[in-house]
């Protein structure tokens, strides 16, 4: 999975034109997208758009934060739409995977819906205390598939007056980026990058993009539909990369017996086959 595209709980038209796209996942929001006003009327709306699966994407509803109250009401209401995942926003840590778990638990046995079937993923840095409950995903539920990062909602937890300059995160962003991408390597799960804000500037979304790429993001959270083959072509391993895959699987598959063999003039090891083989999505 590489993109994932929000769209608003609320549009079916929107989602719609989303289904439309090559994003690998759709993640319908019940969230910032939708006003308070509007949050009864978008579950009913979400259940039906999941129900249609108008095309071959993921399906994902983020839901309100647990401090809302209303979370177990979204998951009650969406769940019989028997979405691939949920999105949490504002996770603190390990203990508020398991709480939503259990719900999910409950609620796919009375949905009829394979018991664990229901992915979690995080947004994991939206809030200072949540930067400090990183470590407590490792092993918090086998439901989880992936840590977000997110510098929206950071930046007024911060008290902060600009999070970037110059395209450039400045540095508690970066801190918050880098632990999330640690967090997530350690939990064995999804490192996911955060959303690109400056709709119009498709040079820049692929310069940020391939720097995810390059320090270990697997995928990318996106705001706009055209936004998706930017960052689906960033995420696909170069000719080259390609190349030097195969060489490096061939090499140990010739010397099965060797931990580090000599390549092209430099030493490999077992990690550099790990990389040859995740370069192309091989177990």
């Amino acid at each position: 999975m590489r993109s994932m595209l929000f769209v608003p709980g609320d549009s079916p038209r929107k989602f719609e034109k989303a289904s439309e796209g090559k994003a690998d996942a759709l993640i319908i929001d019940l969230e910032d997208s939708v006003v308070t006003e509007k949050k009864a009327e978008a579950r009913g709306l979400t259940l039906s758009m999941l129900k249609s699966r108008p095309g071959p994407h993921q399906l994902y509803v983020r839901v309100n934060a647990l401090d809302t109250g209303m979370t177990l009401a979204d998951l009650a209401a969406v769940l019989p739409g028997k979405p691939d995942g949920i999105v949490l926003p504002k996770s603190q840590g390990g203990d508020d995977v398991r709480q939503v778990a259990t719900w999910l638990e409950a609620l796919e046995a009375a949905a009829g819906i394979a018991v664990g079937t229901t992915r979690i993923v995080c947004v994991a840095t939206e809030t200072a205390g949540s930067i400090f409950g990183l470590g407590s995903y490792k092993g918090c539920s086998p439901r989880l598939a992936g840590l977000m990062w997110g510098a929206e909602d950071l930046s007024a937890s911060l008290g902060a007056t600009e999070k970037a300059s110059g395209g450039v995160f400045h540095s508690p962003y970066r801190l918050a980026r880098d632990l999330c991408l640690m967090a997530a390597a350690a939990a064995e799960v999804a490192p996911i990058d955060t959303v690109y804000t400056d709709i119009d500037n498709l040079a820049g979304l692929e310069q940020e993009t391939r720097a995810a790429r390059r320090d270990g993001f697997s995928a990318k959270a996106l705001i706009h539909p055209k936004h998706v083959d930017i960052v689906n072509a960033a995420f696909a391993p170069t000719d080259a990369e390609r190349s030097w895959a195969e060489k490096v699987i061939a090499a140990f598959a010739s010397n099965p017996n060797s931990g580090t063999l000599r390549l092209d003039g430099q030493m490999i090891d077992k990690p550099h086959l790990r990389a040859a083989k995740k370069i192309l999505g091989q177990p």
